[in-house]
């Protein structure tokens, strides 16, 4: 994963520029995956307020972005949501929670596939490579880190939105304490090394799945993404 090594070194600021196009597109994608859930679900806010779109500066939290940045991990602005409007309650909390982390694991998939056929096809552009390579790193970190139920994060929606009546209580505490309990996590290294487990089991399950079409290539995603 991405996280600061030496701040002096040139590579290390080239590979943070070459992270700029993955992150501008995978937070713009999360976030407008949640304006289009919540508006299918029956709640215009986010649409009214231009959020169902690509459009980074809609989307774009500063801190956020730059830890996205820096570290591989981070958020941009929450989607306003007025769950009183969707037609189906607790269900569409859930499913409009869960979209964003769904759209980004389906793009992490995708620039998976597209890295692995062009790898086979030949490609050797170094730059090309190390672009197209946190378009899958930075959508699995994003999808992760908002796996985990803690607000304001995606999951604590998740899982709040299926277990309040029965911890209410947790769910108060964690609302009051869920961002110093977050900055703890990150600074104690414990949201990395999840991040970093969870990245090598998808990374090896897809090229698992794209070994079944060409057996002699087995390992080779793994492999670019260790060494691109």
């Amino acid at each position: 994963m991405f996280f600061v090594s030496n701040w002096t070194s040139p590579e290390y600021w080239l590979a943070v520029l070459y992270r700029v196009p993955a992150i501008l597109f995978a937070l713009s994608a999360h976030e407008c995956a949640h304006a289009w859930a919540a508006y299918k679900a029956g709640d215009p806010t986010a649409r009214n307020l231009g959020r169902i779109t690509l459009d980074p500066t809609k989307h774009l939290d500063l801190f956020g972005t730059i830890c996205l940045l820096l570290f591989g991990f981070g958020w941009a602005k929450p989607v306003p949501i007025n769950s009183r409007n969707f037609k189906h309650g607790r269900k569409d909390n859930v499913w409009v929670s869960l979209s964003g982390i769904l759209t980004n694991l389906l793009l992490s998939f995708v620039f998976s596939l597209v890295l692995y056929i062009s790898v086979l096809g030949g490609a050797t552009n170094a730059i090309y490579i190390n672009i197209l390579i946190p378009f899958i790193y930075i959508n699995i970190a994003l999808a992760v880190f908002n796996l985990i139920p803690i607000p304001p994060l995606d999951g604590f929606q998740f899982i709040s939105g299926l277990f309040f009546r029965k911890a209410a209580r947790a769910v108060n505490v964690l609302n009051r304490y869920g961002f110093i309990i977050l900055v703890i996590l990150m600074i104690t290294g414990v949201i990395g090394t999840i991040l970093g487990y969870v990245s090598g089991f998808l990374v090896n399950a897809y090229d698992g799945l794209f070994s079944l079409f060409a057996p002699d290539a087995r390992g080779l995603l793994p492999y670019v993404l260790a060494f691109g």
